[in-house]
This record gives structure tokens, sequence and C-alpha cells, in this order.
């Protein structure tokens, strides 16, 4: 398959809402990541997303929007804490379950009742959305269990020939996916981190609970009710083991652990600005929300420099930390040394 490569000029948006509409895939970028598109309303389109990822069918989609209306087509009910979530941060980088309305196949949300739903804040997602006149069902645009591609390299990289059109808007400025909340029990549930955090849902007066999942994978027998939980994510080639602690016991640990490699190319992906030695460095940035943007970025540059194990400092500092641990603990592998 030939893949073209869009800019974000209104003829080649149009364009790309055309492959969308007659059943292709496109990747565009988000204000989270880069999402793999496909009429949310089409089967057979949302068929192809899972084939081109490498993603296991059981593994719900995300509806993307560009107008609230839209919720009231896909949705339905809306409960009043969703409504909230819908007035207060949408567009953002928030995703809300509810249960569907059957214009939704189940292919798009693996067989079950419920769906999720979320309204990008990014332009170029927007007017995508817009030109195609249908919502758009998207995961991320990267090979399945790969970290997530903030940049269009990135999914140049993984995607060239296995979908219609690359849309290049540049850079993702928040860096990891939406916080998924889920509506439709007893009471409100995030079911993933992300750019709206835990505090920022209780400061709007929503009683909302933290899923046990989020730091572990659920059972093998059980249905994922939203994406990133039961499968390996955002894994690069390296091995990663997460050091989490203060500062100087962080370093200590990680500076015994690179004597112990076994002449593997080692990295350490730092968020202490510290130097050591014999190791490919790289920044997560001073802050969780710094680091929350850079994680992708950096463990796919960790492959493309051919590193073999990476170990990645970590302290829970700010109301992202919560989203970074998700993430780093997947792509660990749950390989997680507390010091």
């Amino acid at each position: 398959m030939d893949t073209k490569l869009f800019s974000t000029e209104e003829n080649e948006i149009n364009e790309a809402g055309k492959i969308i509409r007659n059943g292709g895939l496109v990747a565009f970028p988000t204000e989270t990541v880069y999402g793999l598109g496909a009429s949310a309303f089409d089967a057979d389109a949302a068929k192809k997303i899972y084939a081109a990822k490498g993603r296991p069918s059981d593994n719900p989609l995300i509806v993307h929007i560009c107008d609230k209306a839209q919720i009231a087509d896909i949705a339905a009910e809306i409960p009043n804490a969703a409504q909230i979530v819908i007035d207060k941060f949408m567009p953002g980088p928030v995703t809300i379950i509810l249960k569907k309305k059957s214009v939704v196949p189940d292919d798009v949300t693996a067989g079950l009742d419920t769906v999720a739903i979320r309204f990008p804040a990014h332009e170029t997602a927007q007017r995508l959305i817009a030109a195609a006149g249908v919502p758009i069902a998207a995961p991320s645009a990267n090979l399945s269990g790969k970290p997530s591609p903030t940049k269009a390299k990135h999914v140049i990289k993984d995607m060239t020939g296995r979908i219609d059109a690359i849309i290049d808007g540049g850079d993702c400025n928040v860096g990891v996916e939406s916080t998924i909340v889920d509506f439709t029990g007893e009471r409100p549930v995030i079911l993933r981190p992300g750019g709206v955090t835990y505090d920022d849902l209780k400061a709007q007066g929503i009683e909302v609970e933290i899923d046990k999942n989020i730091l572990q994978s659920i059972a093998p027998d059980e249905v994922p009710k939203c994406p990133g939980m039961k499968y390996k994510h955002y894994a690069p080639n390296a091995e990663v083991t997460v050091v989490e602690g203060e500062k100087n016991a962080v370093q200590k640990k990680i500076k015994e652990l690179l004597n112990e490699t076994n002449g593997k190319i080692a990295g350490v992906l730092t968020m202490y600005g510290a130097d050591y030695d014999n190791a490919v460095i790289l920044s997560a940035g001073n802050t969780n929300k710094e680091y929350a943007k850079n994680l992708f970025s950096a463990l796919r540059e960790f492959d493309e420099l051919g590193v073999e194990v990476v170990f990645a400092e970590f302290s829970e500092k700010d109301g992202y930390g919560l989203a970074v641990k998700n993430r780093l603990y997947k792509a660990a592998a749950q390989r997680v040394i507390h010091v």
C-alpha cells in the first residue's frame, strides 16, 4: 500500500477526510499522541485498524468527535458527572465511557455495550473529523505494544505501507494518551490517567475512583474496558527498569545497575539531570508534566541509538505523576525497583 504524507493545508485535510469517509485509514495529530483513524460507523474500517497495528481485537477503540452535539448521536445516556466533564474539560485530553447506541459497531467497541468518546483539542484533529463528516475511531498510531507516537516521524516509521495517509501536524504537546473515565457504573472510575488529573476531577465535585489495574495488568481472561489495560504497552526494544524514589538513592542504585549490565549498551532516562558513566543519557524533563511529554519520544530514541537496557529515574512529583507511572510501569513490564 502506498501511504500518502499530508500537510495541514485545507485541501489535504479534505482529501484525508474523504479517505476516512470511503473506509480508509489516516494517522493524524492530537494534543496527546498521534491517532490512527477510521470511520467510527464502519465495522470493516475498524477491522483494518486492528490489522494495521497488529492490535488484539478485544481492545476497544476511542471515538473522536469535533462537536459536543455528536455525543448524543453515539451515547445512549449522559450521567450528570459525565456532563460536568464534557462542559469543563472538552475539548481536551480526556475520554469518557458511556453506554452506546447501536449506530457504533461492535468492532469499534470490542463487543462491549459501552463507547469511549473524546473531543481532541488539537485543531488539525478537529478539522479532519469535520472534513470526514463522521466521528473517527482511533487508537494511537503505532505498532501494537510499542511506544505511542508523539512526532510524525514515529508514525512514518511504524505505519508506512500499512495505512492510506499520514498527516504531519508537528509534535504533540501532552505526550501521553488521554485520561479515560468510566461513567457506566455506580461511581465514575479513572481507567487510565492522563492530562486531566484525579485532582482536576475532584475539584469539579466529581466523586471519582482510581481503577486498581492502573499500575498492573488485568487478568488474561478479562475483557479490557478501555485501551492500554490488558496488553504490554509502550515498550521499546530495550529492556526497561524503573528506579523510583528520592534523588540520591535513585542515582546510587542506577550506578550499581550500570555496573551489572554485562557489556550491554545502557541508557538512563533522567529527571534529575544526572551524569552517569558509560551510558546514553536522555532527559525526561524536570517535572512529571515534562516527563509525560518526553517519555515516548525518549523510549523510541533509545531504540534508534541501539540501547539494550534502560534505567528510568522516577519520582511522583505532581498531578501528572500517576500518568507517567502508569506508562513507565507498562513499558517496563512491571520491572520496578523502589529505593
